[in-house]
């Protein structure tokens, strides 16, 4: 269970680790974040909103996977542990982890790139019976757990993941947030995600965004309080499900394609998913 924030902004610890500054991102001239603005610091921010609200590009924003069109991105100078280098790892919609290879094998290669405990990272997110299973062989529950385990490698400052519990069963669902609310209790921990029944269990902040923009964010007790509604459930309702809520057509699509919006230029490219040290 994530710890709940008592401010007045996104962060629920004392120290911020990264910033957005008067972020755009357009494709094709239509803008999919327009002019947004936020910080998060340790335990996990949930980001929510209706398709095509710019979920994924805000994460690969954030992951350093996507460059913003006007605006900047910052990080912290090091991260809980005081390291000096700017580490944030990613797990996008989708992974290509390699068949062939068992799970520790494809933990083994990024730990290489950026330290960690294959092992452990593997135990953490509860693969550790799994370790020697071949990738192709687990299921797409086991997949995401492994990617979660694959982002966390490396004890990163920041952690950005997206829809994490995508195309899982409950029980998955529920382990995968579960393996990202632990990875919160030093790090800042940014997930999208539809599950809002898991959002309001374990998220300590809430964005959410409608139509390119921040339309509420904040510690999610204040957020619930100030707009006197129950659970994260009812604040989407109140904040984003009005019936006017459609995105402009080149940002339509996020949700309904396996990564990112549609109109990205990077949709579909090929990159080293899981590490991004910018």
């Amino acid at each position: 269970m994530g710890r709940r924030g008592d401010g007045g902004g996104i962060r629920v610890s004392d120290r911020t680790l990264a910033t957005l500054d008067g972020v755009t991102r357009a494709y094709g001239g239509v803008p999919v974040l327009d002019g947004v603005s936020l910080s998060v610091g340790a335990g996990v921010t949930a980001v929510v909103g209706p398709n095509g609200s710019g979920k994924s590009t805000l994460l690969g924003l954030l992951a350093g996977a996507v460059e913003p069109t006007a605006g900047a991105v910052r990080y912290a100078e090091g991260g809980p542990r005081s390291r000096s280098e700017r580490c944030v790892g990613y797990l996008p919609q989708r992974v290509p982890f390699r068949d062939g290879f068992t799970a520790r094998e494809t933990l083994g290669f990024y730990a290489a790139l950026v330290g960690g405990d294959p092992g452990g990272a593997l135990a953490d997110v509860g693969l550790g019976d799994a370790a020697e299973k071949r990738v192709e062989e687990l299921s797409g529950g086991m997949r995401r757990l492994l990617g979660i385990a694959q982002a966390t490698l490396g004890d990163p400052a920041v952690v950005v993941l997206d829809e994490p519990t995508s195309g899982l069963d409950p029980e998955m669902r529920e382990r995968a947030f579960r393996a990202a609310a632990r990875a919160g209790d030093d790090a800042a921990v940014v997930v999208s995600s539809h599950d809002l029944d898991l959002v309001d269990a374990h998220a300590d902040a809430v964005v959410v965004l409608r139509r390119g923009r921040v339309a509420a964010v904040g510690a999610r007790d204040r957020l619930l309080d100030e707009h006197g509604v129950d659970d994260v459930a009812g604040l989407y309702r109140a904040v984003a499900g009005r019936s006017d809520d459609r995105a402009p057509a080149a940002a339509e699509g996020e949700g309904g394609r396996s990564g990112g919006e549609a109109g990205d230029p990077d949709d579909g490219s090929v990159h080293v998913p899981g590490v991004s040290d910018r």
